[in-house]
């Protein structure tokens, strides 16, 4: 797995990047990072900076938060309907 790099350092390439002072190839090679780790970096500024279309990244928390409640919720739900099941058969006269 490739090292992550720190999000402040991200910013500082994608800044210089985006200057267009140099081309993409030659500024990832300065700071070592691969023109593909670059690319998608610009990439997910200009989602981010909403220049391009695409779920931003307080978006995509949120939307896991949502997913994880449902889920919480759902498995509360079959809990509560087997214990009402189960309940109701206990009273049911022999």
């Amino acid at each position: 797995m490739p090292k992550a790099f720190p999000l402040e350092f991200r910013r500082d390439v994608v800044a210089v990047a985006r200057k267009n002072e140099a081309p993409i190839a030659r500024v990832a090679k300065d700071f070592g990072v691969s023109e593909s780790c670059l690319e998608r970096w610009l990439k997910l500024a200009d989602i981010e900076d909403g220049n391009r279309p695409g779920i931003t990244q307080a978006d995509a928390a949120e939307l896991r938060e949502a997913k994880k409640r449902i889920r919480l919720l759902e498995q509360e739900n079959e809990i509560l309907r087997r214990a009402a099941a189960y309940l109701s058969q206990a009273s049911l006269p022999k």
